[in-house]
């Protein structure tokens, strides 16, 4: 591992561990007293995304970089991020924040799992990660160790030191927001002379991408006939990925690979702006139902 791949497996690490600290008892003790709500709202993110994604893949062959983009972002756990964004669309922020607390901890296994497998048995995918000499289960093993660690030490530290944990909690918070944007900045600007129209392929790619987990997300909590509340959280966590977390693993694991860059980079900013634009509409749908 070089100089570099250290400092921002160290940065990822930091950025897993501020998460885990915003993570309390009261998130575990709502999915103890609402669990179907919450399995509702991680099955468009664990398993109707990653294999909406796959099949994607499999029938438009695109470039290898851009497919192994789109199911690592596919494989990656919503962040708090989507909570605010459901605040703010007036959602069950509750479910929201439950959601994504289980979520967290599941990503631990499932993010390695999802990716390797959906890595794996790509023609695509799987013939360039040969040509790069890394085997997907490598890829899984290193996952888990950059999930697990951090929040293993965040429960440890939590129970051992709470006091503690309270006083690091918001600068932690704070610097993990920072080390998103500039993941994000310092991916766009390595791709700085790409950004022109060549780019709208991927933007496209993203854009869609991104609609079809909100819209699984949807479809998911309507066939369960949930409250509208409910549907808009379930949304979100659906559509929402951890892109930041996309980023750092594409820097460490796969040396910063420019087309992973690009996707993940895009999806930090588009998802952004689309949860913005549902938290919007729905807001004036309330205001109009109000009327």
């Amino acid at each position: 591992m070089t100089t570099q791949q250290l400092i921002l497996s160290l940065v990822l690490a930091t950025m897993v561990f501020s998460v885990a600290l915003e993570l309390k008892v009261a998130d575990f003790t709502r999915v103890a007293q609402t669990p179907r709500a919450v399995i509702r709202g991680l099955i468009p993110q664990f398993v109707l995304l990653p294999v909406g994604t796959w099949l994607v893949t499999l029938a438009l062959n695109l470039p290898p970089t851009i497919e192994a983009a789109m199911m690592l972002v596919a494989s990656c756990p919503g962040g708090s991020l989507s909570n605010v964004i459901t605040h703010f669309g007036r959602g069950n922020t509750a479910l929201s924040v439950s959601i994504s607390a289980v979520a967290a901890v599941m990503a631990l296994f499932l993010t390695p799992f999802n990716f390797t497998w959906m890595m794996a048995t790509n023609p695509a995918t799987a013939g360039w990660m040969r040509q790069l000499s890394i085997d997907p289960s490598d890829i899984g093993w290193g996952l888990l160790a950059l999930l697990a660690v951090p929040m293993a030490l965040v429960l440890f530290i939590g129970h051992r030191w709470p006091a503690l944990t309270a006083k690091i909690r918001k600068p932690l918070g704070t610097f993990s927001l920072v080390a998103l944007l500039l993941f994000i900045v310092a991916g766009l600007f390595s791709q700085r002379a790409l950004l022109n129209a060549s780019i709208l392929p991927q933007l496209l790619i993203v854009v869609l991408h991104n609609a079809g987990g909100l819209l699984l997300g949807y479809l998911c909590a309507l066939a369960f006939r949930v409250t509208e509340r409910d549907r808009r959280a379930i949304m979100m966590e659906g559509g929402m990925q951890n892109s930041g977390l996309a980023l750092g693993i594409i820097a460490v694991q796969v040396n910063a690979d420019l087309g992973m860059v690009l996707i993940a980079s895009l999806w930090g900013i588009w998802h952004i702006a689309s949860g913005l634009m549902l938290g919007v509409l729905w807001r004036r749908k309330d205001a109009r139902l109000a009327r």
